[in-house]
């Protein structure tokens, strides 16, 4: 009886050992990667995106779509591969994620073949993102997605005047602990002083 409760507790101490060394190493990601984004650094994210295979979440799920973002931006050739394992990545993770989030990142996948040329849906990827904060109102990432279509969208589906009003709706909320190495908190306050600086000129 003393072995098995012994070898029990043993088992408890290894997976909260465990338990705290993977969310040590998520921390140091979390803070490596944001420190990259901070200096524009995106081969980082490159090398870490490119580490993705079965290890799917949904914080892998949101480093894809920031480097989707970007690399879409710079080389829409190079994104092609990016673009379609985010989308196979988003749909194997649907069931899991947080409500909003698979909108939003359907959305994003809208976004992103749009600007690679493979599909026109842009009034669906607004859709979705309008649909996301109906179902989570008060998640930043949410929040702050549907400021990015705003400011981004040509009018009349978009203004900085709006976008402004859901990055700053977004704000207080990213302020939670949780939240302290986040690349989407860092990138809502950027969009705020670009939203401030375009609507005072």
């Amino acid at each position: 009886m003393r072995s098995t409760y012994a070898d029990t507790l043993t088992r408890a101490r290894q997976v909260i050992l465990a338990l705290c060394i993977s969310l040590s190493l998520s921390a140091q990601s979390d803070r490596d990667l944001l420190s990259a984004y901070q200096r524009e650094d995106m081969s980082v994210w490159q090398a870490y995106v490119d580490t993705i295979t079965n290890n799917l979440s949904p914080i892998t799920l949101s480093y894809e779509y920031g480097y989707c973002g970007y690399i879409v931006s710079k080389d829409k050739e190079a994104a092609k591969p990016y673009v379609a394992r985010f989308k196979q990545h988003l749909e194997a993770q649907k069931a899991s994620l947080p409500a909003g989030h698979y909108e939003i990142y359907r959305s994003a996948v809208y976004v992103y073949e749009l600007r690679i040329h493979e599909s026109f849906h842009p009034i669906k990827a607004m859709s979705l993102a309008k649909e996301a904060t109906r179902l989570a109102p008060s998640d930043p990432v949410v929040l702050t997605y549907y400021g990015t279509c705003l400011f981004y969208a040509p009018k009349p589906f978009g203004s900085k005047a709006e976008a402004l009003r859901w990055f700053e709706k977004a704000e207080p909320i990213f302020q939670d602990p949780r939240y302290q190495y986040s690349w989407l908190r860092e990138a809502n306050t950027m969009y705020i002083e670009q939203c401030q600086q375009k609507i005072k000129k």
